[in-house]
């Protein structure tokens, strides 16, 4: 059941929506320096071909015409550096966090890559973007809009700030279809991955929410009308590893 307009899920407690985004950022707060390694295992290194899957859907322009990303909720910079990685020389990709420490996180590995000259990494809250409209040719957001508290509002935010003919990406965890691998998926979650988030980062309970935050998110079809809702044409999704995660898409046109 929904939760009333002034309350929302935090994992499986239902909290006032004022309280949701302090406790997401005390979250990240706790786990942003080991954020990357416990994606690696947590998935098995499987993030990786994920987030390949959303570079190749970005598809940055490997010449010289202009191409300006915005990711949201891309602290650590990990789906930012592929892009710029892929691009040509004048794609440039913004970083919009509101978590401070995973946003210096990715800062420094910026800086050691040498791709501070084309990331850059900016503090902004997703429901209320600090940026003009049509500022952007693609909007991508990997893993963090179940953490947003107003997703509608992320969404339209998205949208505003869309060229037209920008594209709006989105991959997030899903809902297993696979019968037996739903089972195991269920177990290794909720029996293995607190564990593993409190040796590797000493918090067992933050994973024990983004693990709680995942079973409480729309499934895809759901979620498609959402973004459907906020504006977006040709909305699509594409689910994979037997739908662990899903890719969404939408235009603005």
């Amino acid at each position: 059941m929904a939760a009333p307009r002034d309350e929302t899920h935090f994992g499986y407690s239902t909290i006032p929506l004022s309280e949701k985004q302090g406790r997401v950022d005390d979250v990240f707060h706790s786990v942003a320096r080991r954020y990357d390694l416990m994606n690696d295992l947590m998935s098995g290194g499987l993030h990786r071909a994920w987030k390949d899957t959303l570079l190749t859907a970005v598809n940055p322009p490997k010449s010289d015409r202009a191409f300006a990303l915005l990711d949201l909720a891309g602290g650590t910079g990990d789906v930012a550096f592929r892009v710029a990685q892929a691009g040509g020389l004048n794609t440039r990709v913004t970083v919009c966090d509101i978590n401070a420490e995973m946003l210096a996180v990715g800062a420094e590995r910026a800086a050691q890559r040498g791709l501070d000259h084309a990331v850059t990494f900016e503090q902004g809250n997703a429901e209320e973007l600090p940026y003009a409209d049509k500022s952007f040719d693609c909007v991508t957001i990997a893993f963090g809009i179940r953490n947003v508290p107003r997703i509608d509002r992320a969404l339209a935010e998205a949208h505003r700030v869309l060229k037209i003919g920008g594209r709006f990406l989105c991959l997030e965890f899903s809902s297993v279809d696979v019968p037996g691998l739903d089972a195991l998926y269920e177990l290794y979650s909720f029996k293995l991955i607190p564990r593993i988030g409190q040796a590797v980062t000493g918090d067992r309970e933050a994973y024990q929410y983004l693990v709680e935050s995942i079973r409480k998110f729309p499934r895809p079809p759901a979620f498609a009308r959402m973004i459907e809702d906020a504006g977006f044409r040709r909305v699509s999704f594409r689910q994979m590893t037997g739908g662990v995660v899903a890719l969404h898409s939408g235009w603005k046109l």
